[in-house]
C-alpha cells in the first residue's frame, strides 16, 4: 500500500498538465526501497493510458481494462485514475514514455516483459487487436529491446492463444520432449508469483503470473499430448 500511497501524494502535487508528467511524479515518489515498485506502476499506468488511445478512440473497455488487470486498492484508484488521465492528455507520446522505462530497467528483460504483457490485455480489452495497437505493441517492444522469444512468447498467448504453444513455450518446432520439459520447468520457475514480486513487481500485479501460467500450463499439456 505504500506505493499506492507514494504515487497518491505525488499525483496531488501535479497541478496541472506539464510536459513531463511521468518524470514529475517519478520524482515525487523519492528514491526509497519501494522506488522500484513505484516506477513499475507509474509505468504501467502511464503507457497503459497511451496505449487505450492507439486505435484512436479510448472505449469503456479499454479505459476500465486496466481495473481488472491491476488490483489497486480502492483509496489508491482516484490518485491512479488521474494519473491515467494526465498521461493520456500528456503532450509526450508514447516512445518518450517507453524510452523513459526502458532506462528504468536496462537489465531486466523479465520487467519490460511483464508491462508489454499488461499491455496486450489492454489492447485485446474490446474484443480485438487493431492494427494501430499491434504497432504501438511492436514498437515498446522493440524500445525495450525485448529479445524475438519473449516478444513472440507474449504476443501468441494474447493473438494466437490457441495456436502456437511453441511460442509460448519459447522452443523450436522441432523440439523433443526432453527440451520442452526443461523449458517448462524454466518457465514455471521464472513466472512463479514469488518471483515477479522479488523483482520489484507490486503485489497488485500478481494476477498477470496466474494468467501467464495458466497459459504456459496449457502449453504444455498440448505440446506433450503431441511428443
Amino acid at each position: 500500500m505504500a506505493v499506492w500511497d507514494a504515487i497518491a501524494q505525488a499525483v496531488h502535487s501535479v497541478g496541472a498538465v506539464g510536459a513531463d508528467v511521468f518524470d514529475r511524479v517519478r520524482a515525487a515518489t523519492g528514491a526509497g526501497p519501494q522506488a522500484r515498485q513505484a516506477a513499475f506502476s507509474m509505468a504501467v499506468v502511464a503507457l497503459a493510458a497511451k496505449m487505450a488511445k492507439a486505435d484512436g478512440v479510448v472505449s469503456m473497455s479499454e479505459a476500465t481494462s486496466f481495473w481488472r488487470a491491476v488490483d489497486v486498492p480502492p483509496e489508491a484508484q482516484r490518485p491512479v485514475l488521474r494519473l491515467f488521465q494526465l498521461a493520456q492528455r500528456d503532450v509526450a507520446g508514447f516512445e518518450a514514455y517507453a524510452q523513459k522505462i526502458a532506462r528504468l530497467f536496462p537489465d531486466d528483460d523479465a520487467v519490460r516483459e511483464d508491462i508489454v504483457d499488461i499491455l496486450f490485455t489492454i489492447a485485446a480489452a474490446d474484443g480485438v487487436i487493431h492494427a494501430d495497437e499491434l504497432a504501438f505493441l511492436d514498437r515498446v517492444a522493440e524500445i525495450f529491446a525485448l529479445d524475438v522469444v519473449r516478444w513472440n512468447r507474449v504476443k501468441a498467448r494474447h493473438v494466437e492463444p490457441d495456436g502456437a504453444p511453441h511460442d509460448v513455450l519459447g522452443v523450436p518446432r522441432n523440439a523433443d520432449r526432453a527440451t520442452v520439459v526443461r523449458r517448462y520447468h524454466e518457465l514455471v520457475a521464472e513466472h512463479h508469483p514469488d518471483r515477479l514480486i522479488a523483482r520489484g513487481v507490486p503485489e497488485e500485479f500478481v494476477r498477470l503470473a496466474t494468467d501467464r501460467l495458466a497459459a504456459i500450463n496449457a502449453a504444455y499439456a498440448d505440446l506433450i499430448a503431441r511428443l
